[in-house]
């Protein structure tokens, strides 16, 4: 399931709509709509998310988030380093090995310190494990 998918279900829920009503509501098939919510389909056109948010009736940070949530929803990703340093190379290939292995809360922090990394944040020194 992809983040975007997560983030449908939960609102069909939290309203009480099925993906039959929801997708007939949206000019989808429901086998779409299932497929788009299990991260079996890449990421929807602009205009669906728009009908998306239309028929949620959501609004500012909330459409925000969804807008955001397809644009990194992408179910299969290829990552190209051909140009980049092997330190590049070498963390898309242990990323690509292991991400399957990662616990929720190690793909939470490696999320944020990615995301922080590539901000120019700071982030202060971590202190040492205590044994």
């Amino acid at each position: 399931m992809t983040p975007l998918g997560e983030k449908i279900r939960a609102l069909r829920r939290e309203r009480g709509v099925s993906q039959k009503q929801m997708a007939a509501a949206l000019g989808v098939s429901a086998a779409y709509l299932s497929a788009l919510e299990h991260g079996r389909r890449g990421s929807p056109t602009w205009t669906m998310i728009q009908k998306i948010i239309g028929y949620f009736n959501i609004i500012w940070d909330e459409a925000e988030e969804l807008q955001r949530l397809a644009e990194t929803s992408q179910p299969r990703v290829v990552l190209d380093t051909a140009g980049l340093s092997p330190a590049a190379t070498e963390l898309a290939n242990l990323l690509a090995e292991k991400i399957g292995k990662l616990s929720e809360e190690d793909l939470r922090r490696l999320t944020e310190a990615v995301r922080e990394a590539g901000s120019g944040k700071v982030r202060p020194p971590r202190a040492p494990d205590s044994p």
